[in-house]
């Protein structure tokens, strides 16, 4: 879920990385005063939301090129509510808001550096290195990218350095570093309910200042096309954790407003990927459904919404965001005439999650325990040496 990075990326709309503070968990956790924590499984299940609209984007109404007729005439039905799948990158980046403010509560700005890095890069090194491979023994869709970029790529800064990503969804990954830069700001000084407020408030108005100064430097560091989301992310936990007052009601009011607006920019750039135009109000609609949802969360609406199988889906969300696209795109253009459509796009879909758990259970759980603790005896040296 963008809602860009730079404004010129491959896609409109893909979900960024998971804002979860801890390797593993898919979702976000709260607790009371006498330090009781209960985990808010509905927001695994918006994320799951939000990563199937994505998919469903790629595999239906984005024009890869994979299906050998147009995917309009081969799912009428899907095509046109697919062709709103990229909107599941700004509900990524709301619920980001919301779990990274969440997850930041009471820890140091190393603790949450040291999260970060063990959640975000186990899964990303093994899908740039996958999907990598596999675009280059098939590279019937995509171009298979040179060495030099998968290099590059490993570490996670391709689009400042100017350098083609592996696998287009990746654009967002730069997105949610910036947020966790900018927020780390905060962290460092001590994350409290007035200092978490002021971030909200100055951030929208840098942001402002941003765009209507036209640098192009503040508006990388600042983000005016997407800070909306994290900051009404930020406010709604504010609101789970303290109470609703005027102020946090104005933030996601103000971000709403403005993010409306940004929309249709986005929408314009999606069109250009699918290659056909949509009407704009679902677009409007579908924004103000993923606040209202969001806020539902925040005000205690979704307690009831405890399901023993979200969790586990919420794990699945960013491994099946690096691997889905192009990876996807090569079975499809290998299978289709051979398997009915209508088969090989729910089968395809079953065989990602399945892979995105693989991934989770294989990769990320047991390499980001090393990271974490490789980090940890390192950052003890260095403050010892």
């Amino acid at each position: 879920m963008h809602s860009t990075l730079p404004v010129q990326q491959e896609h409109p709309g893909q979900p960024p990385a998971p804002a979860d503070d801890r390797a593993g968990d898919g979702g976000g956790r709260t607790g009371d005063d006498d330090g009781r924590r209960d985990r808010l499984a509905a927001l695994d299940g918006l994320r799951l939301v939000a990563a199937l609209m994505v998919v469903a984007y790629h595999y239906i109404a984005f024009d890869s090129g994979a299906w050998s007729v147009p995917a309009r005439a081969l799912f009428p039905t899907a095509h046109l509510p697919a062709s709103y799948g990229w909107l599941g990158v700004q509900l990524f980046f709301l619920i980001s808001g919301f779990v990274i403010c969440m997850s930041c509560w009471g820890k140091s700005a190393g603790d949450f550096a040291m999260a970060r890095v063990a959640r975000l890069y186990p899964a990303y090194w093994f899908a740039v290195l996958g999907v990598a491979l596999v675009v280059r023994l098939w590279p019937s869709v995509n171009d298979a990218p040179a060495l030099r970029s998968v290099a590059v790529n490993l570490t996670m800064l391709q689009d400042p350095l100017g350098v083609e990503p592996v696998d287009g969804v990746y654009w967002t990954l730069w997105v949610e570093l910036r947020f966790y830069l900018l927020f780390a700001l905060v962290v460092h000084r001590g994350l409290t309910y007035r200092r978490a407020v002021g971030f909200c408030v100055a951030w929208a108005f840098a942001a402002v200042v941003a765009e209507a100064s036209g640098n192009g430097t503040l508006r990388q560091i600042l983000m005016p096309d997407d800070c909306w989301y994290f900051i009404a992310g930020i406010a709604f936990y504010l609101m789970h954790r303290f109470r609703p007052n005027p102020v946090l009601w104005m933030l996601v009011g103000g971000s709403l407003f403005i993010a409306q607006y940004d929309l249709l920019a986005a929408q314009a750039r999606a069109e250009g990927h699918m290659g056909h135009r949509v009407p704009q109000w679902p677009t409007a609609v579908l924004v103000t459904l993923f606040f209202l949802a969001v806020m539902a969360i925040a005000l205690g609406w979704t307690r009831r919404v405890n399901w023993r199988w979200l969790p586990v889906a919420g794990t699945l969300t960013y491994p099946l965001y690096l691997l889905h696209e192009r990876i996807g795109w090569v079975v499809i253009k290998h299978a289709d005439g051979r398997v009915p459509p209508r088969v090989l796009l729910p089968a395809l879909v079953a065989v990602m999650l399945l892979a995105a758990w693989l991934v989770h259970r294989c990769v990320e759980r047991p390499l980001a325990r090393r990271i974490k603790d490789g980090m940890r005896r390192a950052v003890r040296e260095i403050r010892n040496g």
